[in-house]
């Protein structure tokens, strides 16, 4: 039966021409990893390191430089992890874990002689993995039921929607502006005007009309005079001062 992921296609994901691998000394439990106490200056083994991934899972494969036959690899499930750790004294190099095709493992160190290929080693892991950890949410996102409720923009039965295309709002119209300080009112319904109030005088006195004949204003004039000085004073009133012979009297300028 096939494994999972056998049939998978295998990308790159970094090539490295020269990479020295070391045997390390039994892990102390209590100290950090070193690589000083390894024989950094007589590498046990020396070739081509090429890092590939095939699905999720990343693989560090030690191959010869000359004909590319494998020498180790190491399959990578996450990272930083059991599989690829880091040293407590330097950049350049890593403890590594090797598998075979039986299951059976081992530890070694590797070592770059450039702190570029050492930083590249590191980035190559890294972006995978968060490769794989975006892929996992979505997949988390994909089977999860969708709780939120769905907005419902049919129509129902029954139900009609109008449209009013080409009419347009009428405009109010705004009342003219007089050019002084006072508006004027409108005119009342109808179109018929009142007639302004009659001006009432309080004086008793009247000023005689404009035109009038001479015989109206000596009358007047005469009245006035018996009003003011009496009866007696006028020779063509009678006793009650009523003017008596308007024909016989002529006016003297």
């Amino acid at each position: 039966m096939a494994t999972e992921g056998q049939f998978e296609y295998e990308s790159v994901l970094c090539v490295k021409p020269e990479v020295n691998v070391y045997r390390i000394p039994p892990r102390a439990s209590n100290r950090a990893i070193r690589a000083a106490d390894w024989k950094l200056d007589a590498p046990d083994w020396t070739g081509r390191m090429r890092v590939t991934a095939r699905g999720k899972v990343a693989y560090v494969k030690l191959e010869d430089k000359i004909s590319g036959e494998l020498f180790a690899q190491a399959p990578v499930e996450e990272y930083p992890g059991i599989a690829v750790e880091t040293v407590s004294d330097s950049s350049r190099y890593f403890v590594l874990r090797i598998q075979d095709d039986n299951g059976r493992s081992a530890f070694i160190g590797i070592g770059f002689g450039d702190r570029g290929d050492a930083f590249d080693f590191n980035v190559a892991l890294q972006d995978h993995f968060k490769w794989v950890k975006q892929e996992n949410e979505l997949s988390k996102q994909a089977q999860a039921p969708d709780t939120t409720p769905k907005l419902d923009l049919g129509f129902k039965e029954g139900q009609t929607i109008t449209l009013n295309i080409g009419q347009s709002k009428k405009k109010e119209r705004s009342r003219p502006q007089s050019s002084g300080g006072i508006g004027l009112l409108p005119p009342p319904p109808g179109g018929k005007l009142a007639p302004p109030p009659s001006s009432r005088s309080t004086n008793h006195n009247t000023q005689p009309p404009a035109g009038g004949s001479d015989t109206g204003r000596l009358l007047e004039i005469v009245s006035a005079v018996s009003l003011t000085v009496g009866h007696e004073m006028c020779p063509y009133c009678d006793a009650s001062g009523v003017w008596q012979n308007q024909s016989s009297y002529k006016w003297a300028m």
